[in-house]
């Protein structure tokens, strides 16, 4: 059973199922931009171009460009110029919701966290130790 939503487009209700995030007018004008794309795309001396340069030939509205390559209906691999901006720098990035640069940092701070807990544990460990040990020294001598 679907659940009644307005389009994010235009606003109209449409029964949500899970399939489209907008109304079946609007799957319908997407999908006619979507054939506009791809056959500029599909031209030899197109294929390295830019958002930017989609976005001006076809008249597409840039969001949709990085939903599609989300979605892989236009894979970076056969149109290397193509991407979606990362969630933290808004860098284009291919997969996953962060660019590698953001990736990499992300690890080296896990990293560094990590090694500081560890650190921290290793000082309590010892301390704890240390104290008592000592509250042994001082049990002996009384």
């Amino acid at each position: 059973m679907g659940e009644i939503r307005n389009c994010p487009s235009c606003g109209e209700f449409f029964n949500y199922v899970g399939i489209r995030d907008v109304c079946y007018k609007c799957a319908q004008k997407e999908e006619e931009m979507y054939q506009i794309v791809y056959r500029f795309l599909r031209k030899r001396e197109n294929r390295a171009a830019t958002v930017d340069r989609i976005v001006e030939a076809t008249g597409v509205d840039r969001e949709l460009l990085y939903k599609w390559v989300r979605k892989g209906r236009l894979h970076p691999a056969v149109f290397p110029n193509l991407g979606y901006p990362c969630d933290n720098c808004g860098r284009l990035t291919t997969q996953g919701k962060l660019c590698e640069r953001c990736t990499e940092e992300l690890k080296t701070d896990l990293r560094t966290y990590e090694a500081a807990k560890e650190f921290r544990e290793n000082v309590q460990k010892n301390e704890r130790a240390t104290y008592l040990a000592d509250k042994g020294k001082h049990a002996k001598e009384n």
